[in-house]
């Protein structure tokens, strides 16, 4: 075989590879024939038909609200709160009970005052042969009765109080978790947009290490340079296809968690459309991120409220010393059959002292031990919040600084590699450098990406971190 025709072959053995991998990369696509698919319809026609809506930022933050499973399960306290609420309030009022009671027997009492109840007493039962040995008697008795507190120790404000304090407890709840979806939708959108722009990388790269073969084999054809030239570019081309499958790779596992986020089945289909581009965010300093955190932080305010429901509590045990104050009616027919009987009522007012309760003191202790510890864990809170504001604001400074060390430096690769081709053209150098600037170049540019997901995301965790992660307009 001569040397024309293992040219000849070689380049026809590079096509069926690049056709090959190209039938890898995407084997979903449909027969694409002279720009038409195989139904005879326009390619890019059926795409736009087929894609879904662009997947902006604030919508999916919207989606997520809406479906998320935590924020239904953060409705679903709310719902308890108010029942709680509703069923302390009703201790106010009072308490009506109708009866219907069936009673037979013989006993003496019984029988004299069921014949009273009845209507029934007449001289006859005066004898004392029936007083003392009387027939069993049936009585049938409806009632009607109604008992209202009109002081009971407090307890029914106390459960009222603590009601309310657990509906804004729920409240606050609900607040910090839809902050902390915002957070995690913004997260991995912006993840989807990262591993997005990583496989454009590794694309490029790919496109120019392919590039670099084509060269290599050319020079090496014609005799300008070494075979080991040719082999250390396919070295390269081989590496950057590596990164180019994992970064595939990652563009679907960064879709699925953002499903996730969405609260939607992991396998549905986004366009997330979007660059991660440089921008500027305003941060406040860390001393005022720190007293702007404990002011709107919703769990500080649910630890707070806890601390005020716990004494709560402790004074409603406390006031179990107190007297309980009632008043009750009853209104009755007692009868002897379905068909006939008397009616009686009765009125009257209680007041009840518990003199020894062997329970009390220890219900007391247990309220104001709770009580003290839900002081401590609202203090402990606000220690650790000041530790959070002050991470979040170090890794945002971090990421910023780190973005723009990471932008210069894609100038100088940048640089670097058009000096290194010129210089490899004239053949001042070899394809080792080439191959070397082309690879701190991709490094660059995929440090440069992370470093402004990282800065978007340090900007978020800042806001996430003082409370005010209400919405994502500063990032839009």
């Amino acid at each position: 075989m001569n040397d024309t025709t293992k040219s000849i072959s070689r380049r026809w053995r590079r096509i069926v590879i690049a056709f090959a991998l190209g039938m890898v990369a995407a084997p979903n696509q449909s027969l694409i024939v002279y720009g038409q698919d195989a139904t005879g319809g326009s390619t890019q026609a059926t795409r736009q038909a087929s894609a879904p809506e662009a997947l902006t930022l604030p919508l999916a933050v919207e989606i997520a609200l809406r479906t998320n499973p935590l924020m239904r399960a953060t409705a679903a306290g709310r719902e308890i709160a108010d029942a709680q609420a509703q069923e302390a309030k009703a201790g106010r009022f009072p308490l009506a009970q109708l009866s219907e009671t069936w009673t037979n027997g013989n006993n003496p009492v019984f029988v004299f005052g069921s014949l009273l109840e009845q209507g029934r007493f007449t001289q006859q039962n005066f004898d004392l042969l029936s007083l003392n040995n009387p027939g069993p008697l049936n009585n049938f008795r409806f009632g009607v009765t109604i008992k209202a507190p009109l002081f009971d120790g407090r307890q029914t404000a106390m459960r009222v109080a603590v009601a309310k304090l657990n509906q804004k407890q729920a409240d606050a709840q609900t607040d910090q978790m839809a902050q902390r979806i915002r957070f995690e939708t913004l997260k991995a959108y912006y993840g989807v947009l990262l591993a997005q722009m990583k496989k454009e990388v590794a694309d490029e790269a790919v496109k120019l290490a392919e590039a670099d073969v084509r060269r290599s084999g050319d020079r090496v054809e014609i005799g300008t340079t070494v075979s080991s030239d040719l082999l250390s570019a396919e070295a390269q081309l081989a590496e950057f296809h590596q990164q180019q499958i994992q970064a595939a790779g990652e563009v679907v596992i960064a879709r699925a968690a953002l499903n996730i986020a969405l609260g939607l089945p992991v396998d549905a289909p986004q366009n997330v459309s979007g660059r991660l581009v440089a921008k500027t965010f305003n941060v406040a300093s860390q001393d005022e991120l720190m007293r702007t955190a404990l002011e709107h932080r919703p769990d500080y305010s649910r630890a707070a409220l806890a601390r005020d429901s716990r004494r709560e509590q402790w004074n409603g045990a406390r006031n179990e010393f107190l007297p309980r104050v009632d008043v009750f009616a009853n209104a009755g027919v007692s009868r002897n059959n379905w068909a006939s009987g008397s009616g009686d009522y009765l009125i009257g007012a209680s007041v009840t002292f518990n003199l020894f309760d062997a329970g009390r003191s220890a219900r007391i202790a247990e309220t104001r031990a709770a009580a003290e510890l839900a002081a401590s864990e609202h203090e402990h809170l606000a220690n650790q919040i000041r530790l959070e504001v002050v991470r979040a604001y170090q890794e945002y400074v971090s990421a910023r600084e780190r973005q723009a060390v990471a932008e210069r430096v894609i100038s100088h690769a940048t640089e670097a590699l058009r000096i290194v081709q010129d210089r490899y053209h004239e053949g001042l150098t070899t394809i080792t450098e080439v191959l070397r600037a082309e690879t701190a170049l991709a490094r660059a540019r995929l440090n440069l990406l992370a470093a402004r997901y990282e800065h978007y995301v340090g900007y978020a965790n800042v806001l996430l971190a003082s409370g005010r992660l209400t919405d994502v307009e500063p990032f839009v």
